[in-house]
C-alpha cells in the first residue's frame, strides 16, 4: 500500500513539472490516462496527510457549470473532513450532494463537507457527492487538465489535477437555474 502512494506521488510530481503553466491555466495532454494525486509527504502528519484522490475527472462543458469526481482515499488512522474546494477554472466551487426533495432529486451544498473515515474511502460520482464548479471560465474539453485544491479540516490541503472527460450518463444537468 505504501509503495502505491510513493509511486502516485512520483507520477504527480512528474506530471506537475512537465505540464505546469503559469496562471493555473487548463492544459490538454493525453486524455485517457488515469490520474492519481496524493498530498506531499511531511515530517509531522496532520489529519489530512493520508488523504489522496484516485482517478479524478471533470465532466466536459462549453460553459456554465460542471462537476469533478473521483475517489477520496484516507490512509491515515484518523477521520479526515474536506471542508471546501477551489480551482482556477471557476470562481465558485462547492462541495455538493444529490438528495431527494419533494419527490425529485436535487443538488445542494454538503453541510459539514465530505467525511472520509480512517483507512476508508469516499466516492465522488455523478448522481451523488461531487465537487461543483459554477461559472466556469474556460471550455473543458476531453483531456483538459484542471487543477484543484481541497481544504482539509485541521490538515494540509490536497492539490490534484483532474482530467476532462465526456460523460452523458446519470442524466446530470449542470446548468444555471436548476434546483440546488
Amino acid at each position: 500500500m505504501f509503495s502505491r502512494h510513493v509511486l502516485a506521488f512520483a507520477c504527480l510530481f512528474a506530471l506537475t513539472a512537465c505540464g505546469a503553466q503559469q496562471g493555473g491555466a487548463v492544459s490538454s495532454p493525453a486524455a485517457d490516462a488515469p490520474v492519481q494525486a496524493t498530498a506531499p509527504a511531511q515530517a509531522a502528519a496532520p489529519a489530512g496527510a493520508g488523504l489522496s484522490i484516485t482517478d479524478p475527472w471533470v465532466k466536459t462543458t462549453k460553459e456554465g457549470m460542471t462537476a469533478a469526481f473521483g475517489v477520496l482515499v484516507n490512509d491515515s488512522d484518523a477521520e479526515v473532513t474536506v471542508v471546501s474546494a477551489g480551482s482556477p477554472l471557476s470562481p465558485t466551487v462547492e462541495l455538493h450532494e444529490v438528495v431527494e426533495s419533494g419527490g425529485k432529486m436535487v443538488m445542494r451544498a454538503k453541510k459539514g463537507g465530505f467525511v472520509i473515515p480512517a483507512h476508508g474511502t469516499h466516492q465522488l460520482e455523478p448522481g451523488g457527492d461531487h465537487i461543483m464548479l459554477m461559472g466556469v471560465t474556460e471550455e473543458v474539453k476531453p483531456g483538459a487538465r484542471i487543477p484543484f485544491t481541497l481544504t482539509v479540516k485541521d490538515g494540509k490541503p490536497l492539490e490534484f489535477t483532474a482530467v476532462g472527460k465526456d460523460f452523458a450518463g446519470g442524466k446530470e444537468d449542470y446548468h444555471q437555474g436548476m434546483d440546488h
